[in-house]
C-alpha cells in the first residue's frame, strides 16, 4: 500500500469523526418532552428559551468547521504519516468528539447563575484542542513528515498559533469563574476571528 494510499485513510477516518462531531451537536437543540404548546406565545416562549442552546450550536459548529478547515489544509503539507502523528492527531480526534457534550452544558446553563462549570469545560476543551495541534505539530517536524521546507514553515507556524491558543483558551478557563458570560462572549469573538483570518488566508492562496 502507497504512502498515498494511506493519508487518504487517513483523512477519510478524520472527516468521518468531523461529520459525526458536528451533527451531534444540534441534538440538544429541542423543547422539553414535557412542554405542551396549546398557543403562538407559548411556541414563541418556547422558542426564546432554547436560544442558549442555538448559540453553542453555531459556536460549536463554527469551532468544529473552522478545526476541519484547519485540519484538512494542514493535511496538505504532509508527504507521509508516522505512528506519533497517528497518536497526535487521535488525540486531536478526541478533543473534537467530546465537544458536543460541553456545548450542551453550555445551552442548558449559559444564562443562569451557576454558568461558570459549562463555560470553564468548554474553554478547557478548546485548550485541549490546542495541544492537540501542538502534539500534531511536533510529531510532523520530528518523523520529517512536511512536503518540503514550505511546508515545514507552515507546521512550525501552525504550532505557535497552537502554543498561543493554549495560553488563550487556558486564561478564559480560569477567569470564567468569576466571569463566565464575558468569557463566553469573548470564547465567541475568538472564533470568529479565527474564521475571518481563515477566509482571508484561503483567499490569497487562491
Amino acid at each position: 500500500m502507497t504512502e498515498e494510499n494511506l493519508n487518504s485513510r487517513f483523512e477519510a477516518f478524520c472527516d468521518g469523526v468531523f461529520a459525526i462531531a458536528i451533527t451531534l451537536l444540534v441534538i440538544d437543540i429541542r423543547f422539553p418532552s414535557t412542554v405542551v404548546i396549546k398557543s403562538t406565545a407559548e411556541l414563541w416562549r418556547e422558542i426564546s428559551h432554547i436560544i442558549p442552546s442555538v448559540f453553542s450550536f453555531l459556536l460549536s459548529f463554527a469551532v468544529i468547521l473552522i478545526t476541519w478547515v484547519n485540519h484538512h489544509n494542514g493535511s496538505k503539507l504532509l508527504k507521509k504519516t508516522s505512528n506519533a502523528f497517528l497518536y497526535a492527531n487521535g488525540f486531536l480526534m478526541l478533543t473534537i468528539v467530546f465537544i458536543p457534550f460541553p456545548t450542551s452544558l453550555l445551552g442548558e446553563y449559559l444564562l443562569t447563575g451557576y454558568a461558570a462549570p459549562a463555560v470553564i469545560l468548554y474553554d478547557s476543551v478548546l485548550a485541549l484542542q490546542a495541544i492537540g495541534w501542538i502534539f500534531i505539530s511536533k510529531a510532523a517536524l520530528k518523523d520529517h513528515l512536511g512536503k518540503n521546507e514550505t511546508a515545514n514553515y507552515e507546521i512550525r507556524k501552525n504550532g505557535n498559533i497552537a502554543y498561543f491558543a493554549l495560553v488563550l483558551y487556558s486564561l478564559c478557563s480560569i477567569l470564567a469563574n468569576w466571569f463566565p458570560l464575558a468569557v463566553a462572549s469573548f470564547t465567541t469573538l475568538t472564533w470568529i476571528f479565527w474564521l475571518i483570518m481563515g477566509i482571508k488566508i484561503n483567499s490569497k492562496e487562491n
